[in-house]
């Protein structure tokens, strides 16, 4: 007898943010690279690069619990706490993105 339960119908991944369950396509990827100044969290929207990845909401409140939490240094095993620019730029300009949609579809309707 099986008690693992239904199979979810996508693969699930943890946010290191909030540490919701969610589907991996609404989650970005993110993975360690090396930067001038030590390692550097580098987001992985096509989910192609290698190395240890983290998953993310691309939500500003998740990168800030991310980053309050020190979640990014635990999740990609990298000793020193790398720098989370390219993430956070990633994530607000996707923000604006977002924001820019949403007023586009109101006009709209």
């Amino acid at each position: 007898m099986d008690r693992t339960g239904p199979r979810p119908s996508a693969p699930v991944r943890t946010c290191i943010g909030c540490r919701r369950v969610d589907s991996r396509s609404t989650l970005l990827r993110v993975v360690l690279g090396q930067g001038e100044s030590g390692p550097t969290v580098v987001p992985d929207p096509q989910r192609r690069l290698p190395g240890r990845g983290a998953w993310l909401h691309a939500d500003p409140t998740c990168l800030d619990l991310a980053v309050r939490r020190r979640a990014f240094g635990r999740a990609l095993r990298s000793g020193a706490g790398p720098d989370t620019a390219a993430v956070a730029d990633w994530v607000r300009a996707r923000a604006q993105e977002d924001n820019r949609h949403e007023i586009e579809n109101r006009k709209r309707v």
